[in-house]
């Protein structure tokens, strides 16, 4: 769940810092924060992974000023724990918009849209 915290906290930033996502794929309000489903259905079941979990995967198109954006949220949310990740986004507006007509641990599959997200972190800063 940590990575998924932080994969969505990097979009949320790069929104913001970059104007423009850093991909396209949809983050959902599940019960336990936003997921990216795509990449959950890559490292599903597994209780740590590395580099090597999403060597198919990568494509090495990132910017380096996509790269310095990752590396300035994995600073700042890096070194907190998966519940506190979780905690934070529990009490942030995407994810608390998205998850608004969802009982607390109802199973939802509601997309965070990419406007919230740059709305509400814009308004933080």
């Amino acid at each position: 769940m940590k990575l998924q915290k932080l994969v969505y906290y990097s979009q949320a930033w790069s929104l913001v810092w970059d104007g423009e996502p850093l991909f396209d794929d949809a983050i959902k309000a599940w019960a336990n924060g936003p997921v990216i489903p795509s990449l959950y259905n890559i490292h599903k079941w597994m209780y740590q992974v590395s580099s090597a979990t999403f060597a198919n995967y990568a494509k090495n198109e990132l910017s380096e000023n996509q790269k310095n954006t990752i590396d300035t949220v994995l600073e700042a949310y890096g070194g907190k724990s998966a519940q506190w990740l979780i905690d934070q986004a529990y009490l942030e507006k995407p994810w608390v918009i998205a998850r608004s007509d969802l009982a607390d641990n109802e199973r939802g599959d509601q997309v965070i849209t990419l406007e919230t997200i740059a709305e509400y972190y814009s308004s933080i800063l």
